[in-house]
């Protein structure tokens, strides 16, 4: 939410807005429990005296359907609606709302009640707007992707069959990402004969069982492990890779490693899973998959490592995905127009 706040507030919408942004997490510190219940008491009281001093007339709250964030940003939405002020409720990501409670009628109609109060909920994916749709068709929706600065187009990647293919993975090293799947892809493909390389990108709780993964399976020569990249180190890791293995099998909503991947011309091996399916198309930004099916990751690795010139249309193409359609101008654009429909007057 960092990088999407970030976005916002660089780009053109600040010029036709004042965003004011109020901090509600912790920013990833090191807190005690005590600590923590404290800073969650004391913060709708000083979130109450922000919107006294600052008055505005949107109060846009991004969260996501998981338990904390969910009871986290209930007060600040019921806060905002008891101090008259209009609420933009930007779900990134999480369980349907149909799922969340896993059907326990009082709590699934409190979360009815929670999104009714917004003034519009603002979601990542298509497949999202059909679930909530399906789960009151009374509720103000509107579909918002995130987006991201390209940069400058770092071109086609030239044809080197000889050469081993690379994959990379960036993201946090969790359970709920596939990675133990994609190290059993990477021995399949190599003992098909082909030889390719995986780094992995990035820290987490996972790391030390994946280093044993590794050498249980001999793959200490063909696997390495970076650490968490930035900035141009991470923008070199996108150009050198061929490939972008995510077999995730969380519900993501719509991962900036997969708009950073495309943009830096690097097809993905992906589950479609959350908002994936409306940004890529199967075979043409790359490949979809079954989750927890390392051999048929392997056979799309064997069959990419075959054909590169397939590889490198595939990231011709999802270059020209990212500049049609998940540009930062763009955000600032659906943001615009779903503020200024907020602010509008009502139609006599």
């Amino acid at each position: 939410m960092t990088t999407h706040l970030n976005q916002l507030f660089s780009s053109s919408l600040s010029r036709d807005f004042q965003l004011v942004h109020f901090q509600v997490g912790s920013e990833g510190r090191q807190e005690s429990r005590l600590h923590k219940l404290l800073r969650f008491a004391w913060s709708p009281v000083q979130f109450v005296q922000a919107v006294r001093k600052q008055r505005p007339q949107i109060v846009h709250i991004n969260t996501s359907m998981e338990w904390r964030s969910y009871w986290r940003d209930i007060v600040y939405l019921l806060l905002a609606k008891a101090m008259g002020k209009r609420v933009v409720y930007q779900v990134h990501g999480g369980a349907l709302p149909q799922v969340f409670f896993n059907g326990k009628p009082l709590l699934t109609g409190l979360l009815r009640r929670v999104l009714r109060a917004a003034d519009v909920v603002v979601l990542l994916a298509q497949c999202e707007l059909q679930g909530y749709r399906d789960f009151d068709p009374a509720l103000a929706l509107d579909v918002i992707p995130n987006a991201i600065d390209a940069g400058s187009d770092p071109g086609d990647r030239p044809l080197a069959p000889q050469r081993p293919l690379s994959l990379v993975y960036v993201g946090r090293l969790a359970e709920s990402k596939g990675l133990f799947d994609l190290l059993e892809a990477l021995r399949l493909a190599r003992a098909a004969g082909v030889e390719a390389t995986l780094s992995l990108a990035g820290s987490g709780p996972l790391e030390g069982a994946l280093r044993e993964r590794v050498a249980k399976l001999g793959l200490q020569e063909a696997v390495r492990f970076l650490g968490p990249v930035f900035g141009a180190e991470k923008e070199a890791v996108w150009r050198q890779a061929d490939l972008f293995g995510f077999p995730t099998l969380h519900q993501e909503g719509l991962p900036y490693a997969l708009l950073e991947s495309m943009a830096a011309r690097t097809p993905v091996l992906v589950c479609p899973v959350g908002a994936i399916a409306d940004v890529m198309q199967d075979g043409v930004h790359g490949v979809f998959l079954p989750p927890r099916n390392p051999q048929a990751l392997a056979d799309a690795i064997v069959r990419l490592d075959g054909d590169r010139a397939l590889l490198q249309r595939m990231g011709q193409a999802c270059r020209e995905r990212i500049e049609s359609a998940y540009t930062v101008e763009r955000l600032a654009q659906d943001f615009r127009r779903v503020y200024r429909a907020l602010l509008a007057p009502p139609a006599l």
